[in-house]
């Protein structure tokens, strides 16, 4: 028996088809919707996904300030953060990042809601930091990446 045809084939920088593709969060639960950005991003919805490789999508989020989270979790949920300092615990709900989105301070396309989400599930180190930079969210319809020529990806029809 031969083995060398049985060998597993890994995607190489060489092999990986990166696409860009839009999705619209108008109406959407925010941790469901967010749930499936990270399969996208990573590439888990491809044949060829290789955990150690950067083989996910560029992925444009459009409509985050139409986003919903049930049962007023917007106000109620709280996250906390500590600076190393005593004293220093921080407490910010997720309408507060909502609402530090809308500041003309914060990069475009770096939603800091979406972000917090995002980055707990994404793999911890390099890859999960590299794999959030292809991420792009807006408030609003429009976004800058039309040259790329994304394709509009129905998020309710993915698994």
């Amino acid at each position: 028996m031969d083995t060398l045809s049985y060998r597993t084939q890994s995607a190489t920088p060489a092999t990986i088809e990166k696409e860009w593709v839009v999705i619209d969060a108008e109406g959407q639960v925010l941790g469901r919707l967010c749930s499936k950005v990270a399969k996208i991003l990573r590439g888990k919805n491809k044949p060829d996904f290789t955990p150690f490789m950067d083989c996910g999508d560029n992925v444009i989020i459009i409509n985050a300030d139409k986003v919903v989270m049930s049962n007023g979790k917007m106000d109620k949920r709280e996250y906390l953060r500590y600076t190393g300092y005593p004293g220093g615990q921080r407490v910010f709900t997720p309408g507060d990042l909502m609402e530090k989105s809308f500041k003309k301070t914060i990069k475009a396309g770096k939603h800091p809601l979406f972000i917090k989400v995002l980055k707990g599930m994404l793999p911890k180190g390099p890859l999960g930091r590299a794999l959030i930079n292809n991420m792009y969210v807006y408030n609003g319809p429009e976004h800058p990446h039309a040259a790329n020529n994304p394709k509009v990806i129905d998020i309710n029809k993915m698994k």
